[in-house]
């Protein structure tokens, strides 16, 4: 299939990260109860820790010289001051949890909603994105909008809380020294603001990098049996390597710049804390303060000038959050397949297909289906045969609108597919591809994907139809065994089960992709068998290369670039002597 250009970030409506921290609160408004709660506990948690100092220079203003000490007053005050410290970290522990509680909730929301999303696009969309850079969005990119929401909601409010109480019991104390810190401070946020301006497109950059090294590290994997085959190991090696160089090149610079913040933030609070020493120092000299007022102050500077080195962490991890929700968003923003119109028809399909003038291709340049015609009739088995790339498979794609036509239009039943509601059109037909898909679930589950009321019998009586039965019963657990992506079913057993699964429903219209390219001879003939039952009286599509397959079909259309060149029964396109004659003679020859 041609690889398309219509990836998902091309559909991004969002882009400014102010708009994205926007849009991201939005997902925690459902929680807003809890986020007051924290907000209060973060508040009384500052309160408890700034009135601590306070209690200790009470205490060393009770120690007036040698001698001279009251104990009484000092152990009330140590009762006291354990009574602050321990309901401090009750009220932290109650933020901490709320904190938890509501980003993690956003986030497996914020999940749901990605996931949600890729079921409704268009498969052209989901084609022309790196399906490891999808799972790199959901997955990673999700887990980085947590930390830092995480960050944000423990230590962002709790640092402003604290800056703004902080100058309300200095001013309490000394309104000069605390002019002082005030004047002082600016400079901090100044440098915060440079850095954090200069990590968002690093950090943004990152995050695309990441989604592009999980998407060949998936890619390697899926292959890795065509990787050992063609001893391609040191080339992939090397080209992971590559990848991996420009994730650390970008990497290095994105941490560079977000380590600048600690180191510069720490000098500001050096300066600070310099500034209150010696302005307090002069100030207790002349009995402004008293020294158990001046340490005070100083255990003031320190927690007025903490919260800025936090929050300036905080900025640079809400970045790379920003950088990551820009990535999800880009997701949800992407455009769905289009809604079934207003008056669209539930089908009670009678088998009937009409082609009317049908155009498609993947890409503009490169066309692929020109001016297609074709009409089926109810029960006919259609097989449809071509060389590589004529655009067999792009027609069953068409029949089950997993794309649009470009121009013209498919009926089925007389009736245009556009107006027919999806659901009810591809629930009309039962799909086997070349391609085998489990999911991880018992065989059991497997074969009544489609039918999940089935009852044990009928997906027993599917399995022996479609001579699976007895494999079944050799595994562990028989029905009941738990199949992975490592179990111990070949490709062509795995077939079988999926050709199970369609004759379970049994619906009236059938599409074979190559449904036994990956069966022994002997197993396809008694498949070929049951086949010739379930499409008894069924409109059937039958694309096949092992031209032996398909000799019965009622119309065998041979394509060559998108268009039907020859249609007609096996003898009658043998009697002709023209494509499909050489198709079948090379074919045979080569069989023989």
């Amino acid at each position: 299939m041609i690889q398309h250009t219509d990836n998902i970030d091309k559909k991004h409506i969002g882009g400014q990260k102010n708009g994205t921290l926007a849009r991201l609160l939005r997902y925690v408004r459902p929680y807003i109860g809890v986020l007051v709660l924290s907000m209060i506990c973060a508040a009384a948690t500052v309160m408890c820790t700034l009135y601590s100092p306070l209690l200790i220079g009470d205490a060393v203003d009770c120690i007036v010289s040698k001698g001279r000490v009251d104990f009484e007053a000092i152990k009330n005050i140590m009762i006291k001051l354990g009574a602050v410290v321990a309901l401090g970290a009750v009220f932290q522990w109650i933020m901490s949890t709320c904190s938890n509680y509501i980003s993690y909730s956003v986030i497996r929301n914020l999940r749901n909603e990605c996931f949600a999303k890729l079921e409704k696009l268009p498969l052209k969309t989901i084609d022309g994105t790196s399906h490891g850079d999808i799972v790199s969005r959901i997955i990673s990119d999700a887990e980085m909008v947590c930390d830092g929401l995480l960050l944000g909601f423990s230590q962002l409010f709790t640092g402003i809380v604290t800056i703004f109480a902080t100058i309300g019991f200095m001013l309490s104390l000394d309104i000069k020294i605390t002019v002082v810190v005030v004047i002082l401070t600016p400079l901090s946020l100044f440098v915060a603001k440079f850095i954090a301006d200069s990590t968002f497109r690093l950090f943004k950059e990152q995050s695309q990098v990441r989604g592009e090294m999980t998407g060949y590290v998936n890619e390697s994997l899926s292959g890795l049996k065509v990787v050992k085959a063609f001893s391609r190991e040191d080339i992939s090696l090397g080209e992971f390597d590559e990848i991996n160089k420009k994730y650390r090149k970008i990497g290095v610079k994105a941490l560079f710049f977000s380590s600048l913040v600690n180191p510069s933030t720490r000098f500001i609070n050096g300066l600070v804390y310099t500034g209150v020493g010696i302005f307090g120092a002069f100030s207790a000299i002349s009995g402004g303060i008293t020294i158990g007022q001046l340490s005070c102050f100083l255990s003031y500077a320190n927690q007025y000038t903490k919260p800025f080195n936090e929050i300036s962490g905080v900025v640079t991890e809400l970045q790379s959050a920003m950088a990551s929700a820009q990535r999800l968003f880009s997701v949800i923003d992407a455009q769905e397949q289009p809604p079934d119109r207003e008056n669209a028809v539930t089908l009670d399909a009678d088998g009937r297909v009409d082609i009317k003038n049908v155009s498609f291709s993947y890409t503009p340049q490169q066309r692929l289906i020109e001016d297609f015609n074709l009409s089926v009739k109810s029960g006919q088995r259609i097989a449809i045969v071509g060389p590589t790339g004529c655009g067999k498979t792009t027609l069953i794609n068409l029949l089950m609108r997993f794309y649009d036509c470009d121009s013209g239009e498919i009926l089925v039943s007389g009736i245009p597919v556009k107006d027919i509601k999806l659901d009810s059109l591809r629930g009309e037909y039962g799909m086997v591809l070349q391609e085998t898909w489990l999911k991880t679930a018992t065989v059991k589950e497997n074969i009544a994907y489609g039918c999940p009321d089935a009852t044990d019998e009928e997906i027993t009586a599917a399995a022996k139809a479609a001579h699976c039965h007895s494999i079944i019963k050799r595994l562990p657990q028989g029905y009941d065994t738990v199949l992975t992506d490592e179990g111990a079913l070949s490709q062509g057993e795995k077939q079988l089960l999926c050709i199970a699964r369609v004759m379970l429903r049994l619906p009236p219209m059938l599409i074979l992709d190559e449904a036994t390219s990956s069966i022994d001879t002997r197993t396809e003939i008694r498949i070929q068998r049951n086949f010739e039952k379930m499409m008894k009286g069924r409109t059937s599509f039958i694309v096949a290369h092992r031209l032996s397959t398909i000799r019965e079909a009622d119309v065998i259309l041979v394509m060559r670039d998108g268009n039907i060149v020859e249609q007609g029964t096996h003898e009658q396109l043998l009697a002709k002597n023209g494509f499909y004659s050489e198709l079948y003679n090379s074919q045979f020859a080569a069989e023989g």
